[in-house]
């Protein structure tokens, strides 16, 4: 009976104890990581309510709610930041529901420390104020080319609005050709440059002729780039000048021949030889700094020294007799 009663404690124990192994070790560490990560939230939380925010100050939040009345921001703060419809910007054409969405980053100033319902006033009218013409002096320096939408006609130009502040764009900077219609712009969205900042004025005029003039002028040269030294070319006579003839090639694309290389006979001027409207070939020389070459004497002068070696050649393998003089020797030249 004993024994018995002693096995089955044994059993018992043994039990226990494989219960016991059986145990994950994971489950005894969750807690410490749990503690660790509150207490980091709290940290957190905790520094956030001990941030002081002052009236005037710029803020940066994240847009976590928009309506018709305006939009809510994340400032990372106790108390989330309000702005109105109203101070979200002056262009006439921004709109609230269209233009802010949701995990959009925005800057504000403060205007209220509280609103009477537990939010922090903002405005991005004022920030942009504060903020917008040193980030205009930037792009000015920096010539970037910024995007802007035409939002009204004004005298002698368009408006749009960029960082906030209201750009001028001209009649004459709207496009590379003059523009009649400006009305046709309104709602359009120009790629621009900013051309004056004068924050005193507070005066910004914006261009979008120098943005198309560039990427023109990048067109053509790559144009330039692809036509080979030695190409033959055909072309009309376009303009004559006392230092050489100026030759249309088509496709946007003129040369100049050098007074020098129209004729193999010295002229002191291209009218000697040439007219506008004449149909010319040409031969490129080089296409240096964006500019085309051209040569017609090069042409004249290129020999075809094959052609020529064929024909003595054949001569002697007929046991025809060849003759060494100059005249001889020219007579499979063609000229």
């Amino acid at each position: 009976m004993e024994t018995e009663m002693k096995t089955g404690m044994e059993a018992s124990v043994e039990a226990t104890v494989e219960a016991a192994a059986q145990v994950p070790e994971a489950t005894t560490l969750a807690a410490p990581e749990a503690s660790t990560e509150s207490m980091a939230d709290y940290s957190k939380e905790l520094e956030a309510s001990f941030r002081k925010i002052r009236e005037g100050d710029i803020l940066t939040g994240i847009v976590i709610h928009v309506n018709e009345e305006g939009v809510t921001l994340d400032l990372d703060y106790y108390a989330p930041g309000v702005i109105k419809a109203a101070d979200m910007s002056r262009d006439p054409s921004f709109s609230v529901l269209n233009d802010v969405h949701v995990g959009d980053k925005l800057e504000a100033t403060v205007v209220k420390r509280d609103d009477g319902a537990g939010n922090i006033l903002l405005s991005c009218v004022e920030a942009a104020e504060a903020l917008g013409w040193d980030k205009l002096q930037t792009y000015l320096e920096e010539k970037t080319i910024l995007s802007v939408k035409v939002s009204q006609v004004v005298n002698k130009g368009v408006v749009g609005y960029l960082e906030g502040i209201r750009g001028f764009i001209p009649a004459s900077h709207l496009s590379l050709s003059y523009v009649e219609d400006l009305e046709s712009f309104v709602g359009k969205s120009l790629d621009v440059r900013v051309i004056t900042v004068e924050k005193a004025r507070e005066k910004l005029v914006l261009s979008a002729r120098d943005v198309l003039k560039e990427r023109e002028a990048e067109a053509m040269n790559h144009k330039i780039s692809m036509i080979a030294p030695g190409t033959v070319m055909e072309g009309k006579v376009e303009s004559l000048m006392p230092y050489g003839a100026f030759v249309d090639l088509g496709q946007g694309l003129s040369g100049l021949v050098h007074v020098s290389q129209i004729s193999q006979k010295r002229i002191k001027a291209p009218n000697e030889v040439l007219k506008t409207g004449d149909t010319v070939k040409v031969k490129v020389l080089n296409t240096n700094n964006g500019k085309i070459s051209l040569s017609m004497k090069a042409l004249a002068e290129d020999v075809q020294p094959d052609e020529v070696d064929g024909k003595l050649a054949a001569q002697y393998s007929s046991g025809k007799s060849v003759g060494t003089s100059l005249g001889d020797l020219l007579k499979g030249l063609k000229l």
